[in-house]
């Protein structure tokens, strides 16, 4: 621990502001959400019936974590981080054996009268300890042997939060490969998973028949044009061949498997809405839970995703340029948008304080990630600089996702909105990511390891 006096020292204090503006911004659109005339304020804080009072609880929660963690040695986080990567990965599989089931998902742990998602609090840990390993003085991050081992650190809780049916939050944890790419992972590694994403894509919304024969006419336009450079140098050739026969086969055998033997009836549901497509089991097993997804549209004739996103849309645009204003929303404020208070919370900023709101408010983004980037440069440890991008990729994967997933954009896969949404356990992650960082910039001066 430190001395008290000296808790000041070195402290990026706009990055503690900036923290603290979006943690109040959180509490109140979720206020707005929930707030009805005529009620009291202060009761529901106390008797925590409301969500923004256990919200405001859960950020006093987090206020004196920060203060605690600024008051923390660096060395700790560097000393406990395999430790405490470790107790996640136990954590995240208790999870499913001895966790709660909440929406289909079991990845809580309940603790007396609060619940605990190991899965968002081991981004922390793994953060750690892809920053533990890579600072390494033994690791060579060139060689294929120490690239493999980083991501499979960042993969291992992944797998186990996809066991826990909690597949929109194992994605996050792909980010790590930003990270990566940033310490000298290959970019055609990047690119590769680009490429195979977008064939993915393309499966949904033609036919594998279609496909096959629109990569032939494009591996052949390649081919004719660049002739001369493949009658030098023949593997070229091969390796157009190739991508030809992957691209063919994940969309006539890989995707076709994921999506009827892999996905859940829900997931096929979302992925196929946000093509603009409508999905129809042909199991009636199948059709009958879809059905019951669909119960909660309110009797409308779409399917619950795409209901989700089109009152979602409607909030955003009913806003206008200069909004309604502060609770004088009504889409958000009578529960017209599923899920506002969580994944869908952006649209009572869009509703309530217009398109001008939205930019002042993603600016607050911006500067956040670039200030957590110009601290990532400034590091003269690779632990430090490592933890830091690690924490940037999260951030910007967490509202790259849930802004787009708002506007119909990326399928809804429950990313909350960091700092903003209602959830203890994302505003203790993310609280626990900033001010590990804000702590290990105060002591840039040291080296880590």
């Amino acid at each position: 621990m430190r001395n008290n006096n000296t808790i000041s020292k070195g402290i990026d204090w706009s990055m503690v502001i900036l923290y603290g503006v979006l943690v109040i911004i959180g509490l109140l659109m979720i206020f707005a959400n929930e707030y009805k005339e005529g009620e009291s304020i202060l009761q529901p804080v106390l008797s925590q019936s409301k969500d923004y009072g256990k919200q405001a609880l859960w950020a006093v929660i987090c206020a004196v974590l920060a203060i605690f963690i600024l008051l923390t040695d660096s060395k700790f986080f560097t000393a406990t981080a395999n430790l405490l990567y470790g107790l996640g990965i136990v954590l995240c599989i208790l999870a499913l054996f001895i966790g709660s089931e909440v929406k289909g998902s079991k990845s809580w742990i309940v603790l007396g009268g609060f619940r605990l998602q190991p899965s968002e609090l081991s981004k922390v840990f793994t953060c750690l300890a892809l920053a533990k390993y890579i600072s390494r003085q033994e690791t060579d991050f060139s060689k294929t042997t120490s690239q493999t081992v980083g991501a499979a650190i960042s993969l291992l809780p992944a797998i186990i939060t996809i066991a826990q049916n909690e597949t929109g939050l194992a994605l996050v944890y792909f980010s790590f490969f930003l990270v990566m790419y940033r310490e000298g992972l290959p970019p055609f590694i990047l690119i590769a998973g680009a490429s195979i994403a977008v064939i993915l894509i393309l499966s949904l919304i033609f036919t594998p028949q279609t496909l096959f024969i629109a990569y032939a006419v494009l591996a052949a336009i390649v081919i004719f044009f660049c002739r001369s450079l493949f009658r030098r140098n023949r593997l070229l050739l091969w390796l157009i061949v190739a991508v030809w026969a992957v691209a063919s086969i994940i969309s006539s055998v890989v995707m076709p498997y994921m999506i009827n033997k892999v996905m859940k009836p829900y997931q096929r549901d979302r992925i196929y809405s946000l093509v603009g497509k409508p999905y129809i089991p042909e199991d009636p097993e199948e059709r009958a839970e879809l059905e019951k997804l669909k119960s909660k549209n309110r009797g409308k004739s779409q399917n619950q995703s795409e209901y989700n996103v089109i009152q979602s849309k409607i909030a955003i645009g009913s806003g206008g340029v200069p909004g309604k204003g502060y609770l004088k929303g009504t889409q958000t404020r009578y529960d017209f948008v599923p899920e506002q208070r969580t994944d869908f919370i952006f649209c009572t900023i869009g509703e309530g304080f217009g398109f001008l709101g939205s930019v002042v408010f993603l600016s607050l983004y911006a500067i956040l990630l670039f200030r957590i980037i110009i601290i990532a440069e400034r590091q003269r440890s690779t632990f430090s600089r490592v933890y830091a991008y690690g924490v940037a990729s999260i951030f910007f994967f967490h509202i790259t996702i849930n802004i787009c997933m708002t506007i119909g954009l990326a399928p809804v896969i429950g990313i909350p909105l960091p700092l903003i949404s209602y959830g203890g356990s994302s505003l203790l992650t993310f609280t626990m990511l900033l001010f590990i960082l804000i702590r290990l910039d105060a002591d840039r001066q040291m080296i880590l390891r």
